[in-house]
């Protein structure tokens, strides 16, 4: 199982600490970092800097939301770092959520994801191969574009810029088991919100016969620290703001998969409170147990224990989330 480093997106303003985690990770042998977005900062930027001070490490987005760019963006990004960065780019893309799609990029939610989603894989791969100009008559993407309101004008076309790897890995954020499902056909990798190494079989049925290769990698916190109480609570805050506020009421995706993974009705609770205002009561709500089985919290030897779950299950790949180099460390002392 190998070891990347999860940074996310920034919150007001750039993390001080991003780049020397980054710088740190590498020199201790982790395989890959990761950046993200929400509707703040963007995930390429950022991972271009990392890269500009990185010589070895790969480099991923988990996520790029396909809402915030049309496919052939998308893909001239990962082509361009690709390039700057000597083939070390790891494309992870994933649709969001109606809340996000509508209210920040003001665009209608794609009322077939797993259509929009495979739509969008297929233009990047063709850009990436670059074998032949692109062209689908899609349902949500079409190019070249044909509708009504377009000059016809419009000429099918292939990247100027020669791509470094045709087979640049792409990773798909994905919960519904369909979308899971599709996700091993169409992708070479999966990015799993939430992963339990103990409820493992809450995505079996969705990831029978996974192709040779086929990436499966979950973020999770990781903290070594004497208190298991007090390290979960970033974890806890984390899922009282995916649940409780990333979402509508009557859709949230991370509420439907917190209640598959056998917390149904403390999902619902947290997102009453919520959605109520009560924001902090809605962290509290959050269990310890559920938190913690998503998360690496604790001293070193209780930490040591929960990561040997993690190894003997189908995990290929570790993105740890934390907050200190001394955590870093001990991981990657312990994964050996």
């Amino acid at each position: 199982m190998r070891l990347g480093l999860a940074l996310g997106y920034w919150g007001r303003g750039p993390s001080p600490s991003h780049l020397d985690l980054a710088t740190e990770a590498e020199r201790l042998g982790y395989d890959s970092v990761w950046t993200a977005e929400a509707w703040g900062s963007d995930a390429f930027t950022p991972l271009t800097w990392i890269a500009a001070h990185t010589s070895r490490i790969r480099l991923g987005t988990a996520i790029a939301q396909m809402a915030a760019r049309t496919p052939t963006a998308t893909a001239m990004h990962a082509l361009t770092l690709d390039h700057l960065s000597g083939g070390r780019m790891m494309l992870g893309l994933g649709l969001s959520g109606p809340q996000v799609v509508e209210g920040w990029y003001g665009r209608p939610f794609p009322a077939s994801p797993l259509t929009a989603t495979r739509e969008y894989v297929d233009v990047v791969r063709q850009v990436l191969r670059r074998e032949a100009p692109v062209a689908l008559d899609g349902r949500f993407h079409t190019h070249p574009y044909r509708g009504e309101d377009g000059t016809g004008l419009g000429k099918a076309l292939k990247p100027i810029t020669h791509p470094l790897r045709a087979d640049l890995p792409l990773l798909l954020g994905a919960e519904g088991p369909k979308n899971i499902a599709q996700t091993t056909r169409i992708a070479d990798g999966w990015l799993p919100l939430y992963w339990s190494p103990t409820r493992t079989d809450v995505y079996q049925a969705s990831l029978t016969g996974l192709p040779e290769g086929f990436m499966i990698a979950p973020m999770a916190r990781a903290h070594v620290c004497e208190d298991v109480s007090e390290g979960l609570l970033p974890v806890k805050a984390m899922l009282g703001f995916y649940i409780g506020g990333m979402g509508h009421a009557a859709r949230n995706f991370h509420a439907d998969l917190m209640a598959r993974m056998g917390y149904g009705d403390e999902a619902r609770r947290i997102q009453e409170l919520f959605l109520a205002g009560r924001r902090q009561e809605a962290v509290l709500a959050v269990p310890d147990a559920f938190a913690d089985e998503i998360s690496l919290v604790g001293p070193r030897g209780r930490i040591a224990e929960r990561l040997e779950l993690w190894r003997k299950g189908p995990v290929t790949d570790l993105l740890v989330t934390a907050p200190d180099p001394h955590t870093l460390r001990v991981l990657a002392d312990l994964n050996g």
